[in-house]
C-alpha cells in the first residue's frame, strides 16, 4: 500500500511536535500558519488518522501522532543523510575513480597523486590497474575503466586525449659502465652507444619499445637487443647485473631500486613521449574523476623541469 506523504510533510509534523505550537513551528519553517495547518490536514487525510489535539493553550500529539513520531524522525533523518551523500557526490567529494595506467608511470604519477587527493577527498574510492598500452585502451573502450593515463593513442576517432606531461627518454647504465669514461656528468651521450654496447630492450609490443625502435630508425641505426624484458624493474636488474645498457622514459626511473645505476641525457634531437588522459570519445567523466585529473595536472606541472 502506497501512502502519499512527503518528507516535507513529515518535517512539518516533527517541527510542530517539537515546538508544541503551530505559530512557532510555522516561523521555523518560514511558512504561514494557515499553510502549515493545511499541510497537517493533508498529512492526516493521507494517513487516515488525526495527529494533533489542539486547545487554546497547547498542541498535543494524539496516540497516532506518538506512534508516527519515531517513524517520521527516522525517515527524515535518512532522507537528510541521503541528500548529504548526494551533495558530496555532485561536488566530487564522494564517488569512485576507475583509472588504468602504464606500469612505467604508476609509481611516479599515481602514488603521490592518489595520496594527496584522498587527503582532501577522503570519501573518494579508487580502482587502479596497470597494464600495457593496448590493454589499457581496450579497458576504457569496454567501460571497465573511466580514464587511462598513457601515451597518446592514434587519432582514430575512438578516444579523446588530454595532455598531462612530456616524458623524455634517457640512457640508463651502471655507474662504472665504459660509455661514461671521460664524459662529463652534464654532457649528453650519443645514441651510437647502443650500437657499441649490449642493449637491454623492452619487449616488442610495449610503448617503450615502440618509441625506442622509432628513435633508432630516425637516426638510421640498426640496434639488435642483446636482451629483452617486459618490465622496467627487470630491465634495471639486468642493467645493474652488467648485461648491458638501456633507454627508458625518465618518469619510470623511480622504479629502479639499484644503487649502482645512473641515468644520462641523450643527444638531441630529444626523444619524448606525450602522456595524458585518454577517455572514450563522447563519454563524460564523473565529477570525482574530473577533479582527480585536474589534481594530477597540478602535480605534473611541479614534475616538469623548469
Amino acid at each position: 500500500m502506497r501512502i502519499n506523504v512527503t518528507v516535507r510533510q513529515l518535517h512539518a509534523f516533527l517541527e510542530i511536535a517539537d515546538e508544541g505550537n503551530f505559530s512557532k513551528a510555522a516561523a521555523r519553517l518560514h511558512v504561514s500558519q494557515p499553510a502549515l495547518s493545511r499541510t497537517v490536514r493533508l498529512t492526516e487525510d493521507a494517513l487516515g488518522a488525526r495527529l494533533f489535539d489542539r486547545n487554546t493553550h497547547a498542541v498535543e500529539l494524539t496516540p497516532s501522532g506518538r506512534e508516527l513520531l519515531p517513524i517520521a524522525r527516522r525517515i527524515v533523518s535518512e532522507f537528510n543523510e541521503s541528500m548529504s551523500d548526494l551533495a558530496r557526490f555532485t561536488e566530487g567529494r564522494r564517488g569512485r575513480v576507475r583509472v588504468t595506467i602504464l606500469p612505467s608511470m604508476a609509481q611516479s604519477i599515481l602514488s603521490d597523486g592518489i595520496a594527496t587527493f584522498c587527503a582532501a577527498h577522503p570519501d573518494i574510492e579508487f580502482l587502479v590497474t596497470a597494464a600495457p598500452a593496448d590493454s589499457i585502451l581496450a579497458s576504457v573502450e569496454r567501460g571497465d575503466m573511466d580514464v587511462a593515463i598513457t601515451v597518446q593513442p592514434p587519432p582514430d576517432g575512438h578516444f579523446s586525449f588530454r595532455h598531462l606531461l612530456t616524458d623524455e627518454f634517457v640512457l640508463v647504465c651502471r655507474a662504472d659502465d665504459p660509455v661514461l669514461h671521460g664524459v662529463p656528468a652534464d654532457s649528453p651521450l650519443s645514441w651510437q652507444v647502443f650500437e657499441r654496447r649490449p642493449y637491454v630492450a623492452s619487449t616488442v609490443g610495449s610503448s617503450v619499445r615502440a618509441a625506442t625502435d622509432h628513435a633508432f630508425m630516425r637516426r638510421g641505426m640498426t640496434v639488435r637487443p642483446a636482451h629483452e624484458t617486459s618490465t622496467v624493474q627487470l630491465a634495471g636488474a639486468m642493467i645493474s647485473a652488467g648485461l648491458g645498457v638501456g633507454v627508458l622514459p625518465r618518469i619510470a626511473l623511480p622504479l629502479l631500486s639499484q644503487s649502482n645505476l645512473v641515468s644520462r641525457r641523450l643527444e638531441p634531437p630529444l626523444e619524448t613521449r606525450e602522456i595524458g588522459f585518454v577517455t572514450l570519445q563522447g563519454r563524460s567523466l564523473s565529477t570525482a574523476s574530473r577533479l582527480f585529473c585536474e589534481h594530477l595536472e597540478t602535480l605534473a606541472l611541479q614534475m616538469q623541469p623548469g
